[in-house]
């Protein structure tokens, strides 16, 4: 069976974090790697609202999900040391993780890179973690 490999912060995990994991792992077994406290505050400017410890226990619970850890790298490329060691036959992103960087890494290790299109488990609405944080501060701005 082949390895799939994906990278990210996953948190506030919902059901479009859920779908895309499905989705990954029609292509085999799925790795992923969860950005480090640090990399998020690095990267996103913020704080994760959970900790490491507690996105990489809620992704691992995940039965699509074969193995998750957290990535001891930094920046856009934080799952180097992961991926020389996995050595997954393909890496998959949806369009808001697609960075020339990483596809360029990617694609120098002979590993083959698919960028899925974000879409809903049947009639769910589609989500995103900015799209949540959004709706949540509409939500406390009309109760102060």
């Amino acid at each position: 069976m082949k390895k799939v490999f994906v990278s990210g912060c996953y948190d506030l995990l919902h059901s479009g974090h859920i779908q895309f994991f499905k989705k990954a792992a029609e292509y085999g077994k799925l790795y992923v790697s969860i950005g480090s406290d640090k990399t998020v505050q690095e990267l996103k400017g913020k704080a994760s609202i959970y900790s490491e410890k507690e996105r990489l226990f809620m992704v691992a619970a995940i039965k699509y999900v074969h193995r998750a850890f957290v990535a001891r790298g930094s920046g856009q490329l934080d799952f180097k040391k992961e991926i020389e060691k996995i050595k997954p036959d393909i890496f998959v992103v949806n369009k808001d993780g697609d960075r020339e960087e990483k596809r360029k890494y990617i694609k120098n290790l002979g590993i083959k890179y698919i960028v899925l299109k974000r879409t809903p488990y049947k009639k769910l609405p589609t989500r995103s973690t900015t799209g949540i944080f959004k709706k949540l501060c509409l939500i406390l701005k009309k109760t102060e």
